[in-house]
């Protein structure tokens, strides 16, 4: 299953994880970066569009927002 929303475009995002040392300090120390990645909440959600009824993979933003229902009244 591929890990993008077919009615927004949401995709994997990537960015660093930071360690950081001390935890009362006034300067908090950064003690090493590691990349990660932000997935999206991808689900498989059926609706029909122009009729038919379809498979979409849908972010929960979007199934909360109600695009998914937008889009299958088109």
């Amino acid at each position: 299953m591929s890990a993008r929303c077919d009615v927004c475009g949401k995709e994997p995002s990537f960015g660093k994880t930071v360690a950081r040392l001390g935890t009362n300090a006034m300067h908090r120390r950064i003690k090493g970066k590691s990349s990660r990645m932000f997935r999206p909440n991808i689900q498989r959600v059926r609706a029909t569009v122009s009729g038919t009824p379809k498979r979409l993979n849908a972010c929960t933003s979007c199934i909360k927002k109600g695009k998914v229902l937008q889009l299958a009244a088109k």
